[in-house]
């Protein structure tokens, strides 16, 4: 996936999804309502109409079997529905086919598969189907990666209003990918998005103008932005708001809101909210003093890589604060430290490590040294 689908992730809207969100809206209200009750099969009249053909009624029967609906669940029937209605150009089964095709679902997975049936639709206009196979080719998958497709394709969805269309087309401005880097393009784009309510737009919003691209700088509108996406669940729009009470950008200083919205983001397993959440039970700001629960998060920041995280953890090792005081573990975890830091903080992290070593037998250093090297075979990216 292209760089700014890591940045925001649990925003992506793949085929399957879709199929989740659109089916409920295509069947007529008979059908829907057959979701409250007992399996009871197919409807006669309407199982009559999808074997004479009718696209619409084979795209139906093909929604019950997708979700189980009145008949046992089985997603290879439903692909056999939805492809009888694809082969006559019904854009919706073309999409629901190409979901199947893209998660596995009654089919072999395959992109390639995925992206042919999503293209059916998007030549006749479906703006989902528009900007399925622009994400498609901007994550190079199914086809060749090509961020200029993927920009004509998102900007096709986008004008139709796809939200997800608006973020991707957005993103790809931000970053200069296929089109030329236009952070006020990026900015209008993600705006229409998160007027939509499109969570990954409304972080990116935020982001640009705490950054002042494309937009003012402007501290309150980028707390605004950033709640409107931190309310919807986003990890990293919470350790941003969280952020911005912290140090009294956009909204009143206020560490026991820092502390809440650090805690949602670290909960997620954010690695830097585990870590600030950390630090303010070390300091004692926004919430009570509290080394052992200082502990805790810095050890979950720590083991995903956090060199900061693992800084903090080796201290309170050697000084024995809400851990029992373990020389050879603050060594380990200023060891990794001073491995993943840079420029200065490395130099702070070794000098502290040396320290600690000194403290240290040779049988005690060796096999800490020798477990150091386990973790960094295990995890090359720290080195």
């Amino acid at each position: 996936m292209g760089k700014r689908r890591k940045q925001a992730a649990g925003t992506l809207v793949f085929g399957f999804a879709l199929i989740a969100v659109i089916a409920p809206i295509l069947l007529p209200t008979p059908l829907r309502s057959q979701s409250q009750v007992p399996a009871t099969g197919v409807d006669p009249k309407l199982l009559a109409k999808a074997k004479a053909g009718d696209a619409d009624a084979e795209v139906d029967v093909g929604a019950l079997y997708y979700f189980g609906r009145g008949v046992q669940q089985d997603y290879a029937q439903a692909a056999v529905w939805y492809r009888k209605a694809a082969e006559q150009g019904n854009a919706d089964a073309q999409i629901f086919l190409g979901g199947l095709y893209r998660v596995g679902q009654g089919v072999p997975k395959d992109d390639m598969e995925a992206a042919a049936f999503y293209r059916k639709a998007a030549v006749q206009g479906a703006a989902n189907a528009q900007f399925l196979l622009g994400d498609l080719y901007e994550g190079g998958q199914g086809v060749p990666q090509d961020y200029t497709q993927a920009a004509v394709w998102y900007r096709k969805a986008a004008d139709q209003g796809e939200a997800e269309a608006q973020f991707g087309l957005g993103g790809l401005y931000q970053f200069g990918e296929g089109v030329p880097q236009d952070y006020a393009q990026a900015a209008a784009w993600y705006r229409k998005a998160a007027d939509q309510g499109q969570d990954g737009a409304q972080f990116r919003l935020g982001g640009l103008y705490l950054n002042g691209q494309g937009v003012p700088q402007d501290y309150a509108q980028a707390a605004v932005w950033s709640r409107k996406a931190a309310v919807q669940g986003l990890a990293k729009a919470q350790f941003i708001l969280g952020t911005l009470y912290f140090r009294g950008q956009g909204e009143p200083e206020d560490y026991g809101q820092a502390a809440v919205w650090f805690r949602k983001a670290a909960d997620q397993g954010l690695a830097t909210a585990q870590f600030n959440l950390s630090a303010l039970y070390r300091l004692g700001r926004g919430v009570q003093q509290d080394y052992a629960q200082a502990a805790i998060w810095a050890r979950k920041a720590a083991e995903q890589g956090n060199a900061d995280a693992q800084y903090d953890l080796g201290l309170l090792y050697g000084y024995g604060q809400g851990v029992p005081q373990s020389f050879p573990e603050a060594y380990f975890w200023l060891d990794l430290a001073a491995a993943d830091a840079s420029g200065t903080d490395r130099e702070k992290c070794a000098k502290s490590r040396d320290t600690v070593a000194a403290k240290l037998s040779p049988d005690e250093l060796s096999k800490v040294q020798e477990r150091a090297a386990k973790w960094f075979a295990e995890h090359p990216a720290s080195q």
